[in-house]
């Protein structure tokens, strides 16, 4: 029953994002197929990672619901969806760069697919190509706020290269303290929180209105991130390729708080991991207390930032930003 309830949510919440972002997703998507590029292995990467890959509708999602959070019309943030639908495809491939990530899930990465060199190409055509795209999004606005959403998605991206140059440092080490784990994961919210901010401000909302829409975003980027550092402990080529390349999933550091149950993962670790390894592993993170101790500070966090955006007057999109936040501890 319980997972069948689970699963309701899951479609309920893709259905919710497609909604919202998939418009952004298709501008984003014909923009850069109508570029004329030459080299036929970079057309067809760029088609196998907006194709099979990056089906991002959930930035485009987060700006729209803001947007309309505060009274405002969600086509105003379809433009400057697309850009971020581009932008952040862009930061996701030079990650699996970075983090020599071959295989997400089931499906094989750009770099697995096409290598390092088509992959870092495609990552700058994206790049160069939601640039121009956000300034064009940006002239239609007021100076005023056109300056405040540049400057935040600025600063939002540096952000996130800091976090990654900062997590860098410290892969393959078994000593890092999942607290300081945490502040990269906080560091990396920065474009969700710039999402929600930027929808705020196009539709109109109070300083207070957009201050606390930006914390929903932020609040937003942590759990997704926490959700997807769960996952990666359920899947054995990626936790394989995190003990090689990355750092330790956040869930692992919180058991290794536990010296009982960090032995038995290091033993584990330190052999020729298999999928059957992997698998104890999880098992061991998930029943140590200092886990079960992370999923009830990511339900607080949830239930403090939704009473926080109780002043929604529309209480449709009240609901549905619920949702996506109850979304994130959903079968974990």
């Amino acid at each position: 029953m319980e997972k069948k309830k689970s699963q309701k949510l899951i479609e309920k919440v893709k259905l919710l994002l497609k909604k919202k972002g998939q418009k952004s997703f298709e501008i984003a998507k014909n923009t850069i197929f109508q570029e004329e590029i030459i080299y036929k292995p970079i057309n067809e990467a760029l088609r196998y990672f907006m194709e099979e890959i990056w089906y991002d509708v959930h930035h485009p999602a987060l700006l729209s619901l803001t947007c309309e959070a505060v009274d405002g019309s969600p086509n105003i943030t379809t433009q400057i969806g697309a850009a971020m639908v581009l932008l952040a495809g862009a930061v996701d491939i030079h990650d699996d760069i970075i983090d020599k990530s071959e295989i997400k899930g089931s499906k094989t990465t750009l770099i697995g697919k096409f290598g390092d060199d088509i992959a870092l190409l495609v990552g700058d055509a994206l790049l160069f190509r939601g640039l121009g795209l956000l300034y064009e999004a940006c002239e239609r606005l007021p100076k005023k706020q056109r300056e405040t959403v540049l400057n935040l998605i600025k600063q939002a991206f540096f952000e996130i290269g800091s976090a990654e140059a900062k997590e860098i440092s410290f892969k393959g080490k078994y000593d890092l303290s999942p607290e300081e784990y945490y502040k990269i994961i906080e560091m990396k919210a920065a474009v969700s929180e710039a999402n929600a901010r930027i929808g705020a401000i196009l539709g109109g909302g109070t300083p207070r209105e957009i201050d606390i829409l930006g914390c929903y975003g932020k609040t937003m980027g942590i759990l997704m991130t926490i959700r997807d550092e769960f996952i990666d402990l359920f899947e054995p080529d990626e936790l394989k390729n995190r003990v090689a390349n990355e750092c330790l999933p956040l869930p692992m550091l919180y058991a290794f708080k536990n010296e009982k149950a960090k032995s038995k993962i290091v033993s584990l670790l330190e052999k020729n991991l298999t999928e059957n390894d992997a698998y104890k592993i999880a098992e061991i993170v998930m029943e140590t207390e200092e886990v079960k101790e992370l999923k009830r500070e990511m339900k607080t966090s949830i239930a403090n930032t939704i009473e926080k955006i109780s002043f929604i007057r529309k209480r449709d999109v009240f609901h549905e930003l619920e949702l996506l936040l109850s979304f994130t501890i959903q079968g974990l």
